[in-house]
């Protein structure tokens, strides 16, 4: 947690561009964001959903209010939520599932689980291996890796989000694979997507 702290409040916002691709989910519809970060997700969520986000990082949410003033900010970590059970109609978890280890990765999936309404969905997008990043800094456990600045990263293959959230019905998981270009190089980016549902 204090490397993300140290992370926002030393460098700001971290993550840029637009989120594309969201989901169209009925106005007035229950969703959650875990690990919502500098806001850059729950900037891109109509207005008609009705939007709580949390993160365990204090100056991560000061940078998500500025970005979302309607939605409902909770300190909190998404290995132990604060909800009742069966409350949500959506979960997204965008990148925040591959920061935790093993442990902590089953917690968030069954915490997420527990939340969404019968028929609700969990939308999923972590880093895949094979990714540019993927191979750097430290392995602690297979396929995670220990960067200097603290903050743990798990480069995802498609079967291991399945059966992470084994609790849900895959609706569809695949990797997306993408050159982006930096400095005249273009380097590969990778990305396991994935839609969940509770039946």
């Amino acid at each position: 947690m204090k490397a993300w702290d140290r992370e926002y409040a030393g460098r700001g916002r971290l993550w840029g561009g637009k989120v594309v691709g969201m989901p169209a989910l009925p106005e007035g519809s229950n969703v959650l964001e875990l690990g919502c970060g500098d806001g850059k997700t729950l900037a891109g969520m109509p207005d008609g959903w009705l939007s709580y986000a949390l993160d365990f990082s204090l100056p991560a949410l000061r940078l998500s209010r500025s970005l979302s003033t309607a939605a409902r900010l909770i300190l909190a970590d998404a290995c132990r939520l604060p909800f009742l059970d069966s409350v949500f109609d959506a979960v997204f978890a965008f990148h925040v599932t591959g920061h935790l280890l093993l442990p902590g990765r089953r917690a968030l999936a069954a915490e997420a689980a527990r939340v969404l309404v019968p028929g609700g969905r969990l939308f999923f997008r972590e880093f895949a291996a094979g990714d540019i990043r993927d191979g750097k800094g430290e392995q602690v456990e297979s396929g995670t890796f220990l960067r200097r600045n603290g903050i743990a990263t798990h480069f995802f293959r498609e079967w291991e989000a399945e059966e992470l959230f084994c609790d849900l019905r895959p609706v569809s998981v695949e990797e997306c694979r993408w050159s982006m270009r930096i400095m005249g190089t273009d380097l590969l980016r990778c990305e396991v997507q994935a839609v969940f549902e509770k039946d």
